[in-house]
């Protein structure tokens, strides 16, 4: 059969040759299937090589304080990834996992035991910590994960990590807790001294200006004014007193002019006139005293006996004037006594005159010495008035430091019952803890190797190598399979075709090949699959 050759672009166009494809895959089936099982199987067969690990893992729930924030405010940084952390990394100090491989005698085993710091490291690795994120993202809970090759072993190392976590952050609140609560108290005793301080200053201060604070200004005026009132008083009484002075002088002389020649009854006369005119200016004066002054009062009272003295003085007087007379209304005009009946009677009132005359003297003595003393005083609270102002500066700056210092001292006296509290808190264990949600596994498959996962693998690492192969063999192999390949390796067109020509022992031959293609395929594909279905169910 003849056959015209195609044009160069219309065979470029059917780049897809699938005759090709079956040629190759019939020709190079066996270089595919026995490297892909052959690559299958060494990376299957090394997940059951592998040593097996066991990963236990526990759950701790972070539980937020049983007691409302409202009540006791915790007292502690509430950033718990951050506290969180830091337990971790005391956790997975050095002495603390040397200390959980001595109880529990880790990696000692075997024929090289490792070392501290290798152990430290291996142990390190086989810890893993996975965070639960809430609704809020917020921390609410974290995994706890340890792998080892015993499944028991596993499991009580998990234990023991969350038992250290649980205790540590007890610990750790506790401490911080406590610690707030002492630097508070520290602060709150330094605010206590300055406060004290400022009271010493302040106590010192009145101590040094008694009367002339602000606060005494009102009571400083009263008694100001009283004193006042008393200086007028006593002034009034000195005048007083020196009127009557005046008085007791001329009364006295007035007894005395008697004992010479004009002892006559006008004398005597106009003796009880002088006293009777005395006495109502003294009763006219305790009536205008009565008004302003009480009973008990020294000036009424003093000024009530002079009027009950100048009273017996004027009744002396009458009685005299009977006796002169003879009748019982005295009349010094009508009966004219005798010169020395006369004389007799009025020499006995001169002591008396004489010692009210004295009494009158210490009396005005005695009141000058008090006007004296009120001007003192008054002078004294007058300068205590003038210097309030600079008083009431200088307390202001002392009462400014004081008022500074208490409400320092308050706020701070707060916070230390506050932190008090949250630190009892603390102490019952009612504060933010952990609690384990699911305790350790005791994990019944390995968690490494996954074989079933080894077995996935392998397929891919089997496919690689088996193409790998193919294309190798395909790049070294330098015969021409079709007419395709050999047209474009002549320089010249094909005008003519000769057919393939099989006998009976080629077509048996292929027959064969073909068969024993399909059933390579088939055991490969099926071993891959038991070993899948086995990884699967034996874990």
């Amino acid at each position: 059969m003849t056959a015209m050759p195609q044009p160069a672009a219309q065979t470029s166009q059917n780049s897809f040759d699938i005759r090709h494809w079956l040629a190759l895959v019939r020709r190079r089936h066996l270089h595919f299937l026995i490297p892909m099982f052959l690559g299958w199987l060494a990376v299957w067969g090394a997940s059951w090589v592998l040593p097996p690990h066991y990963r236990s893992g526990t759950l701790i729930l972070v539980e937020q304080p049983t007691m409302p924030k409202d009540y006791v405010v915790p007292n502690v940084d509430e950033n718990f990834q951050q506290r969180l952390q830091s337990i971790t990394e005391q956790i997975l100090s050095r002495s603390r996992l040397l200390q959980i491989r001595d109880e529990l005698n880790l990696y000692t085993k075997g024929r090289s035991p490792l070392t501290p710091d290798a152990a430290v490291e291996k142990m390190r690795k086989d810890i893993e910590i996975e965070l639960v994120l809430g609704t809020d993202n917020k921390l609410s809970a974290f995994h706890i994960y340890y792998s080892a090759r015993d499944p028991l072993i596993a499991q009580q190392v998990t234990s023991k990590l969350a038992n250290l976590f649980i205790d540590e952050n007890l610990e750790v609140r506790q401490q911080q807790s406590e610690d707030t609560t002492k630097f508070l108290e520290n602060q709150l005793e330094t605010a206590r001294q300055s406060l004290a301080e400022q009271e010493d200053k302040i106590r010192a201060f009145k101590g040094q200006h008694p009367g002339e604070l602000p606060t005494q200004v009102e009571s400083n005026l009263q008694i100001l004014s009283g004193l006042q009132t008393q200086l007028q008083a006593q002034e009034d009484g000195l005048n007083n007193s020196r009127q009557q002075h005046t008085y007791l002088e001329s009364l006295l002389n007035q007894y005395r002019a008697l004992q010479g020649p004009s002892k006559t009854p006008e004398g005597a006369h106009t003796t009880l006139a002088v006293v009777d005119q005395e006495l109502d200016k003294l009763k006219t004066e305790l009536g205008e005293m009565s008004t302003t002054l009480r009973d008990q009062h020294p000036e009424f009272r003093a000024l009530k006996d002079k009027i009950a003295k100048t009273e017996k003085l004027r009744d002396q007087l009458l009685a005299d004037a009977k006796t002169k007379n003879g009748s019982a209304q005295p009349d010094v005009k009508a009966v004219a006594p005798a010169p020395e009946t006369a004389g007799a009677k009025d020499l006995s009132l001169v002591p008396q005159l004489q010692s009210q005359l004295q009494a009158n003297q210490i009396e005005i003595r005695n009141r000058e010495q008090a006007i004296a003393a009120l001007t003192s005083k008054i002078n004294d609270y007058q300068t205590r008035l003038n210097q309030e102002p600079v008083r009431e500066q200088q307390l202001a700056d002392l009462t400014r430091g004081y008022d500074q210092s208490k409400a320092s001292y308050d706020e701070l006296l707060k916070k230390e019952k506050g932190s008090a509290m949250a630190t009892s808190m603390e102490l019952l264990q009612q504060g933010e803890r952990f609690r384990v949600l699911d305790p350790p596994s005791l994990p019944l498959k390995p968690s490494f190797p996954d074989r079933l996962k080894f077995c996935g693998i392998g397929v891919m690492v089997g496919l690689a190598l088996g193409l790998g192969v193919v294309g190798a063999f395909e790049k070294l192999d330098d015969c021409v399979y079709s007419e395709t390949e050999l047209k474009k390796l002549l320089p010249v067109s094909v005008i003519s075709e000769i057919p393939v020509i099989f006998d009976s022992a080629n077509q048996t031959a292929e027959r064969k090949k073909t068969w024993l293609g399909l059933a390579t395929a088939v055991l490969v594909f099926a071993v891959i699959l038991a070993g899948s279905a086995f990884s699967f169910l034996k874990g």
